[in-house]
């Protein structure tokens, strides 16, 4: 038994040094997340004959231009669709103060007026300075200021080309530290993990994709000004079930509110929304995904609730990765199950 405590005793060691660690770990994740979706491609050059090291940097290249290509093409639109959203932002708040309020007001009984919210705030001035303070404290420290953004941008292609180029040294050196007596079936499961993170991932981005392109498309044809900012906020925020749509179709019926000022304009954004969530059940889901991954909402939505709990920011992007690669692992533990004595064997009466 107690050859066991030091492999246990290593693994919690690492997980606790990951929890310190993990306002630091994003463009490492990140990167390693780039560099694992890239790693396929760059092996298919390599059996062009193309060594690695310039396979890297041919990969890296072209999703440079890609990139590069999609921001020229789209950041103009954005800009200017920003601008009005920004313009919406004032009309909202008008619309708040001069009938929103008080209609909520009469309804409710209870006296909404700038001045009773201005003595509500004053009264709690210190508290609201307080929590002001902690929460500027916590972004500065927790690696999402300014700075620390910056300093991502540079870090993450940097940290993906070297974990790219050296992805198969790496895989070997892991392969080199399992013991021999579990190196089949560690290999088999790191197999079947890698299928269904594969899967995952690439179903996961491309239905994002087709849902930000579904939405920008709907809405720009029901004449919302600013139907590529919220189709592409919208197809962004998908990776959690539910969100990119609640979100979206909240910012999208309010814009269309405050642009047509009609009921009916309201219903044609809703019909956007009700077409994307058909076509996403019907066929961006089964095309891009199928059922290779078989991940419940529900368990997807607290993967990434408990991914944040646990490690804040970092835990949010690899909740669902590691989700994925524990359900391809449970899939071996319940076949396991399925044949092992507990179970088929037929219990013993005593006499």
């Amino acid at each position: 038994m107690r050859q066991y405590w030091f492999p246990l005793l290593f693994l919690a060691s690492v997980l606790w040094l990951l929890y310190l660690l993990g306002p630091i770990l994003s463009p490492f994740v990140i990167a390693g997340v780039l560099a694992y979706l890239g790693n396929p491609l760059v092996t298919r050059l390599q059996r062009w004959h193309i060594p690695r090291g310039l396979g890297t940097t041919l990969v890296f290249l072209i999703v440079l231009i890609l990139l590069a290509a999609i921001v020229v093409a789209l950041l103009p639109m954005v800009r200017a669709q920003t601008i009005i959203a920004i313009n919406y932002l004032g009309q909202y708040a008008q619309l708040l103060q001069t009938q929103w309020v008080p209609q909520i007001s009469q309804r409710l009984g209870v006296p909404l007026d700038s001045h009773s919210l201005s003595l509500l705030a004053s009264k709690n001035a210190s508290k609201l300075a307080h929590w002001a303070s902690s929460s500027l404290q916590v972004a500065i420290t927790s690696g999402s200021g300014v700075l620390s953004v910056l300093m991502n941008f540079v870090l993450i292609p940097v940290i993906g080309f070297y974990l790219l180029r050296d992805w198969p040294r790496l895989l070997h050196r892991i392969d080199e530290l399992v013991p021999r007596a579990y190196a089949a079936l560690v290999r088999q499961l790191a197999i079947d993990s890698d299928r269904m993170l594969m899967a995952f991932l690439q179903g996961q981005l491309l239905d994002m994709l087709a849902l930000g392109a579904t939405y920008s498309i709907g809405l720009s044809l029901v004449g919302l000004k600013t139907a590529l900012l919220i189709g592409l906020l919208s197809g962004l925020l998908s990776f959690v079930p539910y969100l990119g749509f609640a979100s979206g179709i909240l910012l999208a019926s309010l814009a269309m509110y405050i642009q047509g000022g009609t009921f009916l304009s309201i219903l044609e954004v809703w019909g956007v929304y009700g077409v994307g969530q058909i076509l996403e059940s019907t066929i961006f889901i089964p095309m891009l995904v199928g059922d290779r991954i078989g991940l419940h909402p529900v368990l997807v939505i607290f993967a990434v609730l408990a991914g944040g709990q646990l490690f804040g920011f970092v835990g949010l992007l690899v909740a669902l990765p590691i989700t994925a690669v524990l359900i391809a692992l449970l899939r071996h533990a319940h076949r396991w199950y399925l044949g092992s004595p507990s179970y088929t064997g037929a219990p013993t009466l005593e006499e």
